[in-house]
């Protein structure tokens, strides 16, 4: 077996890299084209031989050169409804990583493979809560007398097995935009709320939209014994945070957000919610990917935005809107590396293979734990205003 050595991003660069430089939405560690000239052409001519059998989905945080050829695009559930609605396409090609598919699986219908170019192309957010570990987290609960009061909401960003945990127990799925209105509905049924797995969105809307304070909320560390927290403070707590982050959007700091306003008078700084506590209190604005995009389209000519989120869509944003001056929040290399495991090499071989009859990497998700899943998420789409 050979191991490779990781490779650091700064030699990817084209060019002599200063780090320390204010390149806008260049950066260090910028991705080199496809090897393949020829890519382009190739997946150009496999869509058109399946023609109506492929639906392709690509997430916002996807490379240009892929969503050059997505059918549509959007965030993870938007995407996984939009394959739901295509119950003619036998194959959903989705451009996303893993808990994504695995949604649009539990969404479409069985005559359809929903199939995921790279298996590597994971998420980092999800992973950092395994089914396993909630299930000791909600005995932690209930040995602290308080799992009979406590309501699970999961963010989209987890595993079909953590949303179906969450459907086995009364609970719902969320987006980043609908955050707000899930908690509402939540402390409608209970008393308090295990939020899986990002810590920074569910801290962010309990205190922003639902006026708790953060000592309302508490951490568990599943790595901990009980979490690393007392019965007390488990039932004192209102909001039970499980310790998750994204680890593109978790590396904002609140001292990016100082820099860029002294080098850009008059800069507005726009941030995802699943930021740090204290970068969404120093920012101007704050919203989900899709709230992002809109911002930008109703933004002024002449006006100058720092965006806190993954780099792709923000240089994707720039070229959009070369009448206003878009940054990058931070100054190094913010890709999404899970993300990036979907490139043209890959979409390519997926549908090539697809021509030929053999269909690979289908995201299947078992029955039971689709049936449980899909409860979480009707209750998310039966919340008020959804």
């Amino acid at each position: 077996m050979s191991i490779s050595t990781p490779v650091p991003l700064t030699l990817l660069t084209r060019g002599p890299a200063d780090l320390s430089s204010e390149r806008g939405v260049e950066c260090p560690g910028e991705l080199p084209p496809a090897a393949d000239p020829a890519l382009a052409e190739r997946i150009a001519a496999a869509k058109a031989a399946l023609g109506s059998r492929v639906f392709v989905l690509g997430h916002h945080y996807q490379r240009d050169d892929v969503i050059a050829f997505a059918d549509v695009t959007g965030d993870s559930f938007k995407l996984a409804q939009q394959a739901a609605a295509r119950p003619e396409a036998e194959f959903i090609v989705f451009c996303g990583v893993h808990f994504m598919a695995e949604s649009a699986d539990i969404l479409t219908g069985d005559h359809q493979r929903v199939i995921l170019p790279d298996m590597a192309a994971g998420c980092s957010m999800a992973d950092m809560a395994t089914w396993e570990q909630v299930e000791d987290a909600w005995d932690v609960l209930a040995d602290a007398g308080v799992a009979d009061r406590t309501i699970p909401v999961s963010y989209m960003n987890s595993s079909a097995a953590i949303k179906a945990f969450t459907g086995r127990h009364g609970g719902t799925i969320c987006t980043s935009s609908n955050a707000h209105v899930a908690l509402t509905w939540a402390f409608e049924q209970g008393e308090k709320v295990l939020f899986l797995p990002d810590q920074h969105l569910g801290r962010n809307t309990a205190v922003r939209h639902l006026g708790m304070s953060l000592e309302d909320c508490v951490v568990y560390d599943p790595h901990k014994p009980n979490g690393g927290l007392t019965e007390r403070q488990l039932q004192d707590a209102k909001m039970i945070l499980w310790r998750g982050h994204c680890s593109v959007h978790g590396r904002f700091t609140e001292q990016n957000v100082h820099d860029v306003r002294e080098r850009i008078p008059g800069v507005n700084v726009l941030v995802h919610p699943e930021c740090r506590h204290e970068v969404v209190s120093a920012a101007d604005h704050v919203g989900s990917t899709e709230h992002i995009i809109r911002t930008l389209e109703a933004a002024p000519a002449g006006s100058a935005w720092a965006i806190g989120t993954e780099l792709n869509l923000v240089q994707r944003l720039a070229k959009q809107h070369p009448d206003k001056q878009v940054v990058f929040l931070d100054k190094t290399v913010c890709y999404c590396s899970t993300m990036n495991r979907i490139d043209m090499p890959h979409l390519a071989w997926a549908l090539e293979s697809l021509v030929e009859g053999q269909v690979r990497n289908v995201i299947t998700v078992d029955a039971e734990t689709a049936r449980y899943a899909k409860i979480a998420l009707d209750q998310m789409l039966a919340l008020p205003g959804i």
